[in-house]
């Protein structure tokens, strides 16, 4: 067990024709061996292919890959060579697929798809919870409430490593091979499978000790007399929306702009002003008093919160586990959290 921080089959081109069938009816030991191998190169060499499609270049292949960018380059050529048609365009700035290509790459997917399957299979991954998981969770809310149920679920089931990647950007499970997801935010439409944990809140909040000096702010509108602070990275965000008047946002200009939840809480929380967060961000400081909710009659639209995975027709039991097993702890957290 470990934990690490930081994605209809259709046929390949077998060699078709009369050499091929001659060969197949005096095959020996060492012939069995030499086309296994050559069927390994040649997935190898679609592997790497499809590296060099998604990342728009052999270098970001071989990047990737970890592979010499000739050693790339051969692979491509020699998969080239055997299909007997060009798949790629070179270009100095990228990789561009010809018509032929376009077709074997989707169906190359298809197969490797079918092929990762068959292997998790194999290993025993639909009879009982193993192998490898990789889990995404934006950054702060992942450490407050995914993390421990990872390691909870790691203590329950020792033969399963995961791979938890915290990330506030929207990863595409299927291209980067993502078991499972928390996302936070309403969900587009999609084929993916979605269960609604709970929900967050937006929560304006300041210190005990601002609040007696400069008074409490009963309505959005007296927000003009206070000093805020914004939680903001390169683009500023001066403007807050509130529930009962969502198309007339608030406009401040902030005392403080912060890219940080961390330290817009501890502005906050040394009296400096009026901030905004989300409920999970700011619960600890609440409860331990250091902040105080105001303006609770005029809380924004709760942020549903999510788990997310493929629809696939067999689910391996690692996910299933997982899924069933954090589920309800982040369920139970998410329900402890101020509003």
């Amino acid at each position: 067990m470990s934990l690490a921080f930081v994605q209809s089959t259709a046929e390949l081109p077998w060699p078709r024709g009369r050499f091929f069938r001659r060969r197949a009816v005096s095959l020996s030991s060492g012939s069995l061996a030499s086309i296994g191998r050559n069927h390994v190169d040649r997935f190898e060499a679609i592997r790497t292919l499809l590296a060099a499609v998604d990342g728009g270049s052999l270098s970001a292949a071989s990047r990737a890959l970890r592979m010499p960018l000739p050693t790339v380059s051969r692979k491509v050529s020699e998969l080239e060579a055997h299909l007997g048609t060009q798949i790629v365009v070179r270009t100095n700035r990228k990789l561009l697929l010809t018509d032929a290509g376009q077709a074997f790459v989707q169906a190359s997917r298809r197969i490797l798809a079918d092929l990762e399957e068959a292997e998790r299979s194999a290993a025993g991954e639909y009879r009982e919870p193993r192998g490898d998981l990789l889990v995404t969770a934006p950054i702060a809310f992942g450490k407050l409430h995914v993390l421990p149920a990872v390691l909870d679920f790691l203590r329950a089931y020792p033969q399963v490593d995961v791979r938890l990647v915290l990330t506030d950007s929207v990863v595409d499970l299927i291209d980067n091979h993502v078991d499972l997801a928390v996302r936070l935010g309403r969900l587009p439409d999609s084929g993916l499978i979605a269960l609604r944990v709970g929900e967050v809140h937006r929560i304006t909040c300041a210190s005990p000790a601002y609040l007696a000096a400069r008074g409490v702010p009963a309505t959005p509108a007296d927000l003009a007399d206070h000093d805020c602070l914004a939680f903001e990275g390169l683009q500023t965000s001066r403007s807050w929306t509130f529930g009962h008047d969502p198309d007339n946002p608030v406009v401040f200009r902030p005392r403080l702009g912060v890219s940080t939840a961390e330290a817009l809480i501890e502005a906050a929380a040394s009296g400096l002003g009026i901030a905004r967060m989300m409920s999970y961000q700011a619960a600890d400081a609440i409860r331990a008093g250091r902040l105080v909710p105001i303006l609770r009659d005029h809380v924004p639209d709760p942020v549903p919160v999510h788990l997310v995975h493929a629809g696939l027709p067999l689910l391996p039991l690692k996910l299933r586990a997982f899924r069933d097993f954090a589920l309800p702890r982040v369920k139970a957290a998410l329900a402890d959290l101020p509003r």
